[in-house]
């Protein structure tokens, strides 16, 4: 029970339902999720969680050396699933939790019965033959901006994140989010997940994984949806029609449609 405490892990839906569990993206929280997991409530247990040091986390359980490294968020939700004694989950990764899914999938298979990954990305620095979206300059720009001024940063950046200039508010809801993180552990999150290379683990997958990629993506291009795609075995790959990282605040019910879809067929 001390990682469902930890994570501050909900549940709902239907209790003998197949299991669905839902984690959020960077500067985000389980609320992210408010548009997209009601609709497996039905015929889903749906787990939501916050990653420690987001939302309503247990802040005294962060570990600056735990996590540094994606792993040990990847512990985290194996220690969740286990807690939760449920049989194989459908895991719902949102950008860098759809990677800590990844990892987690690779290391126990058996816990896992399908990914579902939104705006995916192994690597978000360009590399030789790889499109990750950032040149290792303007990742560097981004970290010590965040350093200097996290909360004019969240200002800046959320809006370019969603990536829907038409709805500012959704924007600025991201940008409150960003600003309800601890800027120290924010900070940190930041590193771990700009600064990482999971490239190699794509490979060591073999749960049958969606990969969901917006047309048009500032932090994921959909070059790296492609990438995934061809990396991961046994995946299937569904452009949304839909612009920006944050398609489960965007396009819900897209989202929704295309998960469902996939659900059913596979």
């Amino acid at each position: 029970m001390d990682a469902l405490r930890r994570n501050n892990v909900t549940v709902s839906g239907r209790p003998d339902g197949p299991p669905m569990v839902f984690a959020h993206g960077f500067g985000c929280d389980q609320g992210m999720w408010r548009l997209v997991a009601p609709a497996f409530e039905r015929g889903h247990r749906v787990v939501l969680l916050d990653h420690v040091g987001a939302g309503g986390s247990d802040l005294s359980a962060y570990d600056p050396a735990r996590y540094s490294r994606l792993e040990g968020y990847a512990a985290d939700v194996v220690e969740v699933i286990e807690a939760l004694s449920a049989p194989p989950v459908v895991f719902v990764g949102h950008s860098v939790s759809a990677m800590i899914g990844l990892l987690a999938a690779a290391e126990r298979p058996e816990l896992f019965d399908r990914l579902v990954l939104v705006g995916p990305s192994p690597r978000y620095v360009d590399d030789e033959h790889y499109r990750g979206g950032f040149s290792q300059d303007e990742i560097d720009e981004l970290l010590d901006t965040m350093d200097g001024n996290y909360l004019g940063w969240s200002q800046h950046i959320a809006p370019v994140v969603m990536g829907v200039p038409d709805r500012p508010e959704l924007g600025q809801e991201l940008a409150s989010s960003f600003c309800r993180s601890d800027p120290a552990i924010a900070r940190r999150f930041a590193r771990t997940t700009f600064l990482s290379d999971n490239r190699a683990d794509l490979a060591r997958v073999r749960t049958p994984s969606l990969i969901l990629q917006c047309r048009e993506d500032a932090i994921a291009p959909v070059e790296v949806g492609e990438y995934v795609h061809r990396a991961l075995a046994g995946s299937d790959l569904v452009v949304l029609d839909a612009t920006g990282h944050c398609p489960n605040l965007s396009a819900p019910d897209e989202l929704v449609a295309a998960m469902k879809s996939w659900l059913s067929a596979s």
